[in-house]
């Protein structure tokens, strides 16, 4: 099916959103990458498209939706334990970011969230095994 996933989000300064990724352990990809737009890289085959809204604009006719006031997403990352979930939550609020709820330990999956400079919600999610069943 899909090979990898690109997703768009606005952004009102680059310089920092940039520096924001950057101090959390994200690289860039320079190829796809300038002063409108930047490819943050997530994973091997996953990206977000951080946009500067006069940029984001011009792919939609519908107003941009305030991340700080509404959700429009929830971008969910898989990590490989408890311990990078709350090492990414750390450096997102050293660098600015908040935690808009409390972590989340549900036995077989342990979450928590935060919001960047622009207020996109980042959920980190460690999983350990197989959900109870349901019923």
């Amino acid at each position: 099916m899909h090979q990898q996933i690109f997703v768009n989000l606005p952004i009102k300064n680059m310089q920092r959103s940039r520096a924001f990724f950057e101090s959390l352990g994200y690289q860039f990809n320079p190829q796809f990458s300038n002063e409108r737009g930047a490819c943050l890289v997530l994973g091997e085959h996953l990206h977000a498209m951080l946009l500067v809204e006069d940029f984001f604009k011009t792919f939609t006719d519908k107003a941009i939706a305030d991340a700080r006031q509404t959700t429009e997403v929830l971008v969910c990352l898989s990590c490989d334990s408890r311990e990078q979930v709350d090492t990414l939550v750390a450096k997102a609020l050293a660098a600015g970011g908040q935690a808009p709820r409390p972590p989340q330990d549900h036995g077989f999956m342990y979450g928590h969230s935060f919001e960047d400079l622009d207020g996109h919600v980042w959920e980190l999610v460690a999983m350990f095994g197989t959900p109870p069943a349901q019923g």
